[in-house]
């Protein structure tokens, strides 16, 4: 099958309803030519500006939202939550939470995990950037947390979908970062003598203990390792790669 005919994003199933704009980007579909081929959304990386903002229009066309409709900010890995009003770039936030009908919330992936969270009773939504820094300090729960504070939101409401990430048998770590993670998802290699962090099923799990039922989470099938015709992986890439985009907003 050739690239023009992959998806340029998937809709999550769990979150797939009439006042929602909601895709996760896969790597179709866009002008951006190797190592960033094709449709690279990250204005952080050496790809030209111009073919960035092409491939963002495409991506907005294809999935509903204009550009000029995304908040987004520069994420550092943090716990840091932004409760957005407006669209616009931000800078040292990890997680953005909004009410607001019109505001498309970005987050920009490439081995990380995008969370995206609705809030169906009180119509709020977050996108929430956790690669491992972020799982293990807990931006997931912060995120929930903040929500609840600022929009009422309870758990009972939500659903919540767990991105496209690396996956755990490619995400090898050294035992400094495997020991801040609960021994559930980690798995030791003998063989090889390194750890291996699942870290969808991290982030899941922090989901159940903020009270969200398994029927309530949706988590992506996909790896950006083992699926990376499909995904750009950081890691694979040795750095030099493009990024994905997962967005959610009320329409």
């Amino acid at each position: 099958m050739s690239s023009q005919n992959l998806p340029m994003f998937r809709t999550p199933a769990l979150l797939e309803r009439p006042e929602l704009v909601v895709a996760e980007s896969t790597r179709h579909g866009g002008v951006s030519p190797a190592p960033y081929a094709s449709l690279n959304l990250g204005k952080r990386t050496d790809d030209a500006p111009e073919n960035v903002e092409e491939n963002r229009r495409r991506f907005g066309a294809a999935a509903g939202f204009r550009p000029e409709q995304l908040a987004w900010s520069y994420q550092i890995h943090g716990v840091e939550v932004r409760r957005v009003e407006a669209a616009g770039g931000f800078s040292g936030y990890d997680a953005l939470v909004t009410q607001r009908p019109g505001v498309v919330l970005a987050v920009s992936v490439a081995d990380c995990a995008p969370v995206l969270v609705y809030d169906m009773r009180q119509k709020a939504v977050a996108a929430i950037h956790a690669g491992w820094r972020g799982a293990v300090a807990g931006i997931v729960p912060k995120t929930l947390q903040a929500m609840a504070e600022w929009f009422g939101t309870r758990s009972g409401d939500c659903l919540a979908y767990v991105g496209t990430c690396i996956d755990e048998c490619s995400f090898e770590v050294g035992p400094e970062v495997a020991a801040q993670f609960d021994n559930a998802f980690v798995r030791f290699d003998a063989t090889r003598g390194r750890h291996f962090v699942d870290l969808k099923g991290a982030i899941t799990q922090q989901l159940r203990d903020c009270g969200l039922l398994d029927e309530q989470i949706e988590v992506s099938p996909y790896s950006t390792v083992l699926h990376h015709d499909d995904y750009f992986s950081h890691r694979l890439s040795g750095g030099r790669t493009g990024r994905m985009m997962a967005i959610i907003g009320l329409r």
